[in-house]
Order: C-alpha cells, then structure tokens, then sequence
C-alpha cells in the first residue's frame, strides 16, 4: 500500500466484499454498505488507481498444496529461478531476506512432488511443509 492513503470504514467493507466474492456488481456491494453502485463503482477505481486494489482474481481449491522453503548452497540463483519458473505447478515465488533464500507455493501431486524435490536439491537445502486443513471460517 502507497504511504498517506487512507481508507475509510466503507473502503474497508468494499473490500471485505470483494475478497468474498470479486462477482459481486456495484449495485450488490452498494445495497450491503448502503451506496449507489456508481459510488461503489468510483471507491473501486480509487483504489485501484491508489494501488490497494492490485487486481481480482479467483480462487481455486488445489488437491494438494506445499510451502516449500529453499536455501541456496551456491550462487547460482539465476539459473534457479529459470528452473523454478518452468513449473507450472508453482503459484507463488519469492526471494526472500532472513533464514531461507526463497519461499514457494505449489500445487505438486504425490507423484510429481519427489521428482521436483531431487531436482532442486542440486541447488541446496530444502524444507517442505505439505498443506492439510485450511482454518480460517
């Protein structure tokens, strides 16, 4: 979020509405916060525009799901990164600052996980923490 911008308790309600259901038309949002869609509608671009609304996207329930923290044990990051980005089974990947080099997010089957595994362990160490129940209501 930029510096200085600040939302107020109806931004933050389009918001919520949004996370839930980005489907949801101006004129739904606007009855729930008790706004006119076209108010809705120039909160949303606002925002955007404010870079807080980055985009909208879906959500997809996966079969499986791992966080896979990764440490380099050499200086070869560049041709790491081009080998991580050529799975399509990744969601998420950052280089990231503290004990681990990189975090992942991916959607590897039972089947392809180990194989994916005994190719990155030619860059370092890895950790996998496999996903099992999601706890927020």
């Amino acid at each position: 979020m930029k510096k200085g911008i600040l939302m107020d308790i109806t931004d933050e309600k389009i918001l919520n509405l949004l996370k839930q259901n980005s489907k949801l038309t101006n004129k739904e949002i606007g009855e729930v916060v008790h706004m006119t869609g076209q108010a809705v509608g120039s909160r949303i671009l606002k925002l955007q525009d404010e870079g807080i609304i980055q985009g909208f996207s879906i959500a997809i329930r996966y079969q499986h799901t791992q966080y896979i923290r990764f440490f380099m044990d050499s200086n070869k990051y560049v041709d790491f990164e081009k080998f991580v980005n050529q799975h399509k089974e990744i969601e998420t990947f950052h280089k990231v600052s503290g004990q681990a080099c990189y975090m992942l997010i991916s959607h590897f089957t039972e089947k392809t996980l180990p194989i994916f595994i005994e190719d990155i362990s030619k860059w370092g160490r890895y950790n996998v923490e496999t996903f099992v129940a999601d706890k927020i209501n």
